[in-house]
């Protein structure tokens, strides 16, 4: 075929054939060196340097491939192939006779790993690479290469095949060999033809889309590698394993290689928990008998797929891929990767299986391969095995722009040991094979939950309390709004609440509910109850009556402590009321000396309800055992000791517990905020400030808010900030060391089934993309196991399951969900020991940390509350107009969307819907959006295909849209579709329709600020959901100046902060 080129100069080429065309994009997009085949060959007989040489020339001469070059056309994209004279020389030649034989092993072993094309011209240098290295006078080692692109594996040992005989008898008569132009052309015009059109239909009907997109969960994140390094490990597969993997292949009819790529899929399989597996396949792609001495490009790797269950057996993998394997290659050569997918691709995970290499001797020389290495194909891991006589040798090849090399490192160790658990148990089902070594096992279990401290076991929480107001009786314990009560106070007022308790029949283990408003009642009720032997059970008093009226039937509460404003607000309930504001005076007529009373750490401490999946929140039952283990671990982790606590959460969260106890428990100054302070930040950061606090508990978007709003001197007394409810962002990270270099920032990870926390993280590195959750504090293990209770591997996703003094007692009343939830401990020789199932996903690192990932199940968290999505679902079944409903929360700001097929055509607005949810579910658990369907979209199973849900919900409000009419709904109008990231938002929308929730307020409140200059309540913002309500408010009050400063200024002052800190670290060292 002839071409011209750019100079008008013919060029006569041909085009590259599939496996070149492909290749070469490849190494246009990835350009690199690794793509090249080699080979050592140990040559045993006195030879000739000159006459190797000139061998080697005679069968470049007869191959046309071997002294081809590649040219561009103008117009193509991928050049031809022209055959042209080409020289063969040493590049190089080493003389190692003088060093011993473990010095030439090694340098051998470096040779080999060098040798590589190093800026090769594709138009203009002869493709054979040739080295030689002389050991002695009858032994060398010689180095053959060649770019991907010319040849592969079987290229390479027909070339020394060949060198062996001509060299022995350079005046043999050879028949003309294949040309690889001819072969190039017979393939391109095979796969268009009518004759393949079988085949092309068999690879066509593979749906190979999804499994292109494979990913190692240790894989590290990289936007667009354009770049591909790979290196490798090896295993050796000493001959004692070989005979046993031998026999089994024998037995069950198939081969090594299919074995050893059994096990390469399982372990795949086991390690992403991926069913349908795709491995691209090596191939010789030789399967005409015309081919088998030919050389040039003829390997492909081929999409080999494997489908793998729980139950499977090893077996039945082993007879699937023998069965696919066969499959393939019956329709190799009609492959072509525009069948499969319309963009340059590769595939994820590779395996390569070499059989023997054979020993050519002639007149008494020797040629051997010694070693071999081939790259045709990018990847981003592969299994390559070779067969050796005794053993056999596996690499495992690796990019290592996406792979540490100590990930790997487990990786091999894992088949290793996966290896051995099939040769003992080859009937064994897959999930049930052992991939973890008993060091593995050793430092998951054990080594990364050494932490046994001693700590009071015999003490109850009220007794820590009660020695800090013997210690220091004078210090202040609580404070709120100007009031104060001292440790000698709150201890004698709750000594007195106890023993009145105790006369109207509290006994230990009675659970008496407590409601009310943050106030310093609050606090004499809990620590009273604590002291009278009593659980407590806090009730939110914002929550609707008919979820009050649930959880105080269903606890059989029989006391409930509130105050008198509060009794309105209370559902109908059988249990005798105490007023602690108007019954006081009864009460301070009792005893204020502690109490002597049977009170054991095994009794009850506080009952917290939680989301239920079952439609009904359930109630954590928490001894005095588990609050103290908590509470004293907090203790001993946090260095800096509580001076002065800001309690954030409502007491019905069991973050709350944290601060009350850690704080009292140590001795600081627990301080109360008035209701609703939390959403508004500037008043919040002014609280800090004035009070001087020390320590804070927060969700990461609540202390982002304040780190945006306040200037650090503000910020100046935190010593500690505790984020925990939500993933810690690490813009967060970087933000509070940005600002506030005197204190630390910690990311603790808990559920209230262990008593509040389990882990904790220091946040130091701004390095890290995802910020983990910490290693397990003192006394708690941390297994993440797979759903065989198996421990995963490091790097691996699993579910979290949690163990030690915090795990609680179970649900209250529901046994059955207890034994669900929480199991035997299999990995402690302990009675009684027991997991709590979190159904948390996670990862362990290297370091020995732990990542979250999110839920295996439909348990979500949104602002830090912990809902079960199917309480939400079983709530809005109750409207009568509701058919089907599904609820899901969107990853982007964290809102619920509610799914809904209505009765009939006509449906209740998102208004009635969500003020229908608020009689019996709090504010947090309604959905922000309620989107109509005439169907839900389901997979063949019949289930829900919660992906095909619309991902970008449209709110239908074009019918109601009214365009801003003045400057000022101009304003509010563009800071709410920011906020709301709506695109368009009429003055009549309702904030809450649009998505809105407390959060977001939050920050709806501060951008009007800033822009208007104005002070804005948030009772204001809530009472004017709509844009056109609220602008006919401002504009009928007169502007209040805001007496906050405003972002700029805070911005500026941030910045003349910085800066004098710069100059003063500046001026200290320059006195250095």
């Amino acid at each position: 075929m002839e071409f011209m080129n750019m100079s008008t100069e013919v060029i006569e080429g041909f085009q590259l054939s599939p496996q070149q065309e492909h290749l070469w994009l490849l190494q246009q997009v990835t350009p690199s060196s690794a793509y090249f085949v080699k080979c050592s060959v140990l040559i045993e007989g006195n030879i000739e340097t000159t006459k190797l040489v000139a061998t080697l020339q005679t069968i470049v001469n007869r191959h046309e491939i071997l002294r081809t070059t590649f040219k561009y056309v103008p117009g193509m994209m991928i050049p031809v192939q022209v055959i042209s004279n080409a020289n063969v020389s040493l590049n190089k030649q080493y003389h190692l006779d003088g060093d011993n034989s473990q010095v030439q092993a090694a340098k051998i072993a470096e040779i080999f790993q060098e040798f590589t094309q190093q800026n090769f011209d594709f138009e203009k240098n002869s493709p054979l690479q040739v080295s030689l290295a002389n050991l002695s006078l009858t032994k060398h080692i010689l180095f053959l290469g060649l770019p991907a692109v010319y040849g592969d594996a079987k290229t390479l040992r027909n070339l020394v095949d060949e060198l062996s005989r001509l060299y022995a008898n350079s005046k043999h008569i050879w028949t003309e060999p294949l040309q690889y132009a001819d072969f190039s052309e017979w393939q391109h015009e095979f796969i268009k033809s009518a004759g393949a059109e079988i085949g092309r239909e068999y690879w066509r009907k593979q749906d190979l889309s999804d499994i292109l997109n494979f990913q190692l969960p240790f894989e590290k994140y990289v936007a667009e590698s354009k770049e591909f390094k790979p290196e490798f490990l090896t295993l050796n597969i000493n001959h004692n394993l070989k005979a046993h993997i031998a026999a089994i292949a024998q037995k069950y009819n198939t081969s090594i290689s299919r074995f050893f790529l059994a096990c390469w899929s399982v372990l795949l399989w086991r390690l992403t928990q991926q069913q349908n597996l795709l491995i691209g396949k090596v191939f010789e792609g030789r399967n005409f008998p015309e081919l088998a001495e030919a050389m040039g490009l003829f390997a492909k790797s081929l999409p080999l797929t494997c489908h793998l269950t729980e139950k499977a057996k090893f077996t039945e993998i082993l007879q699937q891929i023998n069965e696919t394997e066969q499959d393939i290659y019956k329709w190799q050569e009609c492959f072509s990767w525009e069948l499969i997918t319309n963009k340059l691709a590769y595939y994820p995970v590779c395996f390569d299986f070499t059989d023997k290499y054979l020993k050519h001797t002639e007149n008494n020389i020797s040629f051997t391969i010694q070693n071999s290495s081939s790259c045709i194909e990018r990847f981003k891991i592969k299994l390559a095995c070779v067969d050796k006589y005794d053993d056999l040798l596996t690499k495992f090849h690796y990019d290592s722009h996406l792979f540490d090399v100590e990930d790997i490192q487990r990786l091999v160790e894992q088949f290793s040991t996966l290896l051995s658990s099939v040769v003992k148990h080859p009937e064994a089902v897959i999930s049930e094979l052992e991939i973890l070594s008993d060091r593995a096992k050793h430092q998951l279990i054990v080594e990364f939950n050494q932490n046994q401290t001693d700590y009071p076991k015999d003490k109850c929480i009220h007794q820590l309390i009660e020695y800090q107001a013997q210690q220091q009786p004078n210090n202040i314990a609580v404070e709120f709004d100007q009031q104060q009560l001292s440790y000698s106070q709150l201890n004698n007022q709750a000594n007195q609440l106890a023993n009145y308790l105790q006369k109207i029949g509290v006994i230990p283990g009675t659970l008496i509910g407590i409601c009310f408003q943050r106030n310093l009642d609050m606090i004499v009720g809990i620590l009273g109850i604590l002291k009278a032997g009593g659980a407590y059970l806090p009730l939110d008093p914002t929550y609707p009556q008919e979820r009050l009226a649930w959880i105080l039937e269903n606890s059989q509460t029989s006391v409930l402590l509130t105050q008198q404003a509060l009794l309105e607000k209370l559902p109908t309930h059988q249990a005798q009321v105490i007023c602690l504001d108007t019954d006081w005076e009864i009460i301070t007529s009792q005893n204020q000396e502690n109490l002597t009373l049977p009170i054991t750490p095994h009794n009850l401490a506080y009952i917290i309800y939680t989301s239920g999946s079952t439609g009904q929140p359930k109630g954590v039952q928490i001894t005095h055992r588990n609050l103290v283990h908590s509470t004293t671990a907090r203790i001993n982790y946090y260095q800096k000791p509580v001076s002065r606590f800001l309690l954030l959460s409502s007491f019905a969260f069991d973050s709350s517990v944290a601060g009350i106890f850690w704080t009292l428990c140590s001795g600081g100054t627990l301080v109360l905020p008035k209701e609703g302070l939390q959403l508004e930040i500037p008043k919040l950061v002014k609280l800090i400030c004035e009070n001087q606090i020390s320590h804070l508990l927060s969700l990461p978007s609540l202390y982002a808010l304040i780190l945006q709003q306040a200037i650090p001197e503000q910020l100046a007394s935190l010593q500690a900030i505790i984020v925990a409810g939500e993933i810690c962002p690490n813009e967060l990270v970087k933000l509070h060391q940005k600002y506030l270099t005197q204190a630390s920032l910690y990311n603790e990870y808990g559920p209230t089934e262990a008593t509040v926390w389990s882990s904790v993280y220091l946040c130091q590195s701004q390095e890290l993309t995802k910020i983990p959750i910490g290693k397990p504090i003192a006394n708690t293990q941390i297994y993440i196991l797979d759903a065989n209770l198996h421990p995963v591997p490091i790097g691996v996703p699993g579910e979290i399951y949690l163990g030690g003094d915090g795990i609680s007692l179970g649900y209250l009343n529901q046994p059955e969900l207890t034994t669900q939830k929480f199991i035997n401990n299999p990995f402690i020789q302990e009675p009684n020991a027991r997991l709590y199932k979190t159904g948390d996903l996670a990862q362990y690192r290297a370091d020995s940390n732990i990542e979250f990932l999110g839920r295996i199940d439909r348990q979500v968290k949104i602002r830090g509350y912990r809902i079960e999505i199917g309480e939400i679902e079983a709530a809005l079944k109750q409207h009568p107009l509701v058919r089907e409903v599904v609820v899901i929360a969107t990853e982007e700001n964290f809102r619920l969307i509610a799914y809904i097929i209505p009765h009939q055509k006509t449906f209740p607005s998102s208004s009635e819907f969500r003020s229908f949810l608020m009689k019996n579910l709090p504010e947090y658990m309604v959905p922000s959006t309620f989107l109509m369907l005439k169907s839900l979209p389901v997979l063949p199973n019949g289930k829900v295909d919660y992906k095909a849900l619309p991902q970008q919900v449209q709110i239908q409000l074009e019918e109601t849209f009214v365009a801003p009419q003045s400057e000022l709904e101009q304003m509010i109008t563009n800071i709410w579709q920011e906020v709301l990231k709506v695109e368009k938002v009429g003055i009549h929308h309702n904030f809450f329709d649009l998505g809105g929730h407390s959060l977001l307020m939050v920050q709806i409140h501060t951008k009007l600020r800033t822009a208007l200059n104005r002070d804005i309540s948030m009772v204001e913002l809530f009472e004017c959901p709509t844009i056109s309500t609220l602008a006919n408010h401002l504009s009928q009050h007169p502007k209040q100046p805001n007496l906050e400063l405003n972002s700029d200024s805070v911005e500026t002052r941030r910045e003349s902060n910085l800066q004098q800190r710069q100059l003063r670290q500046q001026h200290r060292a320059t006195i250095q």
